[in-house]
């Protein structure tokens, strides 16, 4: 049984249909497809946690940029605001790369655990118990 799981998550199939659900997620909600992959990259493919992480970055970057493209051309981009985050969210980006090799892998399992868990409780929170366009 192990033998052919191992086998179907090394499959053309499931690795196109993994990354179909990353793409969808990032274009359709604007994020999530890295938090979709790093748990299918080291659960399923059995690829140690940084490498997970460092792989995600390199499919999600293609995607997120041919979504913004999309976006940008349906005129959905507040252009001021992109700027204004933008400097900041690249030193954020390569403090974390040159942090990511020493945080040990159970640690950045839990982080990325409690990120998920407290994004997506805020996010429920909001759709159920906050008033339209607060």
């Amino acid at each position: 049984m192990d033998r052919m799981k191992s086998h179907w998550t090394s499959s053309a199939l499931f690795l196109g249909l993994t990354g179909f659900a990353a793409g969808l997620a990032n274009g359709l909600l604007g994020s999530g497809g890295g938090t979709l992959l790093v748990p299918v990259l080291a659960s399923c493919r059995h690829l140690e946690q940084h490498k997970a992480h460092a792989t995600t970055l390199c499919v999600i970057l293609p995607t997120a940029v041919i979504s913004a493209f999309i976006y940008a051309k349906n005129g959905f981009m507040d252009w001021p605001l992109i700027l204004k985050i933008t400097l900041s969210g690249i030193l954020g980006g390569v403090t974390g790369a040159l942090i990511l090799p020493k945080v040990p892998t159970g640690w950045l399992r839990a982080a990325l655990g409690c990120f998920m868990l407290i994004s997506g409780g805020k996010m429920l929170w909001t759709c159920f118990f906050m008033p339209p366009g607060f």
